[in-house]
């Protein structure tokens, strides 16, 4: 075997969080019995993408003998994970398992009885944090996605029923998490799915129209600036104050 560069998993300070999971873009890392594990030395190019998203910082990259680097293998491989013809990739915990959930009719006695029927959950895919979403989630693909501030569910009462119906959401914060990682992460989700429409919705608080910044920067490192992008802000009070379809970034 040759003398080369690959990664290497240091047990004792892997907390099994499923992070490098997502980060590897060739698929050769799996949790096992709670630890990430190194399970294709092949398909491990060396490079190292996910040694930065190691909470932990168990990954480091080494030089020693292993398996020669197949990047057609891999290639392939990851074309059959987003095609979702292969087994999918271990994940930590459900917080972190792609997982669509499917929505039927419920007969509502409720309501025939004249009483007011309960809300339901329009929500369809998990997770759906943006740090926690991998970029090969098969509902992801061509998707309507609706990328939320996580505020504004709390401030919008009908944020289901308004924006989740035939939907995918990702949600975070633009001013407590790293914009850096949103960055990257969104523009490696729109490179691989190709969403079909984008709807932002954001407070009005300045700090949070980042995320529309946030956005308008991924579409173009994706090169995905033809699909339509749709603008809602939500007041503090609860009220939706605009809706616009947008070009260009402001400023």
């Amino acid at each position: 075997m040759p003398l080369r560069k690959i990664i290497k998993i240091d047990e004792e300070k892997c907390d099994g969080c499923g992070q490098c999971v997502v980060a590897c873009a060739k698929g050769t890392i799996e949790i096992v019995d709670g630890k990430a594990r190194l399970i294709r030395e092949s398909y491990c190019d060396g490079l190292g993408s996910c040694v930065g998203e190691c909470p932990q910082g168990a990954i480091t990259v080494e030089e020693r003998e292993a398996e020669e680097f197949d990047e057609r293998a891999a290639g392939e491989f990851k074309q059959k994970e987003l095609k979702g013809e292969s087994k999918p990739r271990e994940f930590s915990c459900q917080s972190q398992a792609p997982l669509s959930i499917e929505r039927c009719e419920i007969l509502d006695l409720e309501r025939k009885q004249g009483e007011k029927a309960a809300a339901q959950s329009m929500l369809s895919n998990w997770p759906v944090q943006i740090q926690l979403v991998p970029p090969t989630a098969p509902y992801l693909k061509e998707a309507r996605l609706v990328i939320a501030a996580d505020c504004t569910a709390f401030s919008f009462a009908s944020f289901h029923e308004r924006f989740l119906s035939g939907r995918i959401l990702l949600i975070g914060c633009p001013k407590l998490d790293n914009f850096e990682f949103y960055r990257k992460k969104l523009t490696e989700i729109f490179r691989q799915n190709k969403p079909s429409s984008i709807l932002v919705v954001y407070m009005e608080v300045p700090c949070c129209f980042g995320f529309v910044h946030l956005v308008h920067l991924s579409m173009k490192e994706s090169n995905i600036e033809g699909v339509p992008l749709e603008l809602t802000k939500i007041g503090i009070n609860g009220d939706i104050l605009e809706t616009k379809l947008a070009g260009k970034p402001e400023g």
